[in-house]
């Protein structure tokens, strides 16, 4: 099930994101329009610091696949996997999936990030 359709753009890149029914999606949806920068982590993920948390009670923790749009609770930060490796995990919250732009998710490290519904 989900809340909302979002798009994350910049001048050149467009990703459009199924925003899933969790609390803390919902509190994403919440925050929007949004201003981000992106940056690369790890080789696995583009990552971004909102300007503020997310409620994470009573989202479940997830196991993230290439294109899932998680929020890393210890950091307060939202990430989307592009090379994911690994399990489960309690602190990976999935917030969303892109439908679309997948292969364009390079260009969100170049210049700032529109995101709204």
């Amino acid at each position: 099930m989900s809340v909302a359709q979002v798009r994350f753009s910049t001048a050149e890149t467009t990703i459009v994101v199924r925003i899933v029914d969790n609390p803390s999606g919902r509190d994403f949806v919440s925050k929007l329009p949004l201003t981000l920068s992106f940056e690369d982590f790890a080789g696995r993920e583009k990552i971004s610091y909102l300007p503020e948390r997310l409620t994470t009670e009573g989202s479940p923790g997830s196991a993230p696949r290439n294109g899932t749009l998680i929020y890393y609770k210890p950091w307060g930060n939202i990430g989307f996997y592009y090379n994911a490796a690994g399990g489960h995990g309690d602190n990976l919250i999935t917030i969303g999936t892109a439908e679309s732009g997948v292969d364009q998710l390079d260009g969100l490290g170049r210049g700032q990030v529109t995101v709204e519904e």
